[in-house]
């Protein structure tokens, strides 16, 4: 029973530990290099690489040192892929539990040529370095989002203004229909009094005239 135990507290330890896979190998220009890790579900899973400059920090890397990379699952998907880069690094969350592939081929070159590579891939739960995350394109996506959020509030505000406007317009409007209306009315008033009052007055010249009255 307690050799069951044991078993069990190791493989959840072995499933929950953070699995760092740093390395440094050679590629030959024209060859392909692969390396497989294998990856729980639901595992975060980062990888940084570059090539190793043969000549001191002060000069530029040569033309011939650049490499393809492609970043696979067990299923084929491909989860990343550069080509004709000096670095890079790639992030994912692995939906299948297997082995993940990352395979670094060296650009053709003649004569031939050895590149040196340095490959960090860090595998687990402590994988929390998320300011090495985010890709280019991803801030690139973030920004245009911003962006467009951004127009977006700014139609919404000057739409807002136009509708205050043509609400303000509109009262005024009213006021002035009604301050019209009213002036109409007592206009109509005045004119139907002075008819009234000269249709009296010719009704009682008339009954005069007849000595009706």
């Amino acid at each position: 029973m307690d050799l069951r135990r044991s078993s069990i507290a190791l493989l959840i330890l072995s499933i929950l530990s953070p699995v760092t896979l740093s390395m440094r190998y050679e590629i030959i220009s024209g060859h392909t290099k692969c390396i497989s890790e294998e990856i729980h579900a639901n595992a975060l899973t980062v990888g940084k690489y570059s090539v190793v400059n043969p000549n001191d920090d002060h000069h530029p890397l040569p033309s011939s040192h650049k490499i393809t990379v492609r970043v696979t699952s067990p299923q084929g998907t491909a989860y990343h892929e550069s080509d004709n880069v000096e670095s890079g690094q790639f992030s994912f969350t692995a939906v299948d539990t297997g082995d993940y592939i990352s395979c670094f081929s060296a650009v053709d070159h003649k004569p031939e040529t050895t590149l040196t590579i340095d490959f960090d891939w860090r595998t687990g739960i402590h994988t929390k370095d998320w300011s090495t995350v985010a890709k280019k394109s991803q801030v690139e996506t973030m920004e245009f989002e911003v962006k467009k959020l951004f127009e977006t509030v700014n139609s919404i505000h000057e739409e807002m203004f136009y509708l205050r406007d043509r609400e303000e317009e509109m009262h005024n409007l009213n006021i002035s229909t009604h301050s019209k209306m009213a002036w109409l009315s007592l206009v109509s008033l005045a004119v139907c009094l002075s008819v009234a009052g000269l249709q009296f007055w010719h009704l009682r010249t008339f009954f005069q005239k007849k000595k009706l009255i």
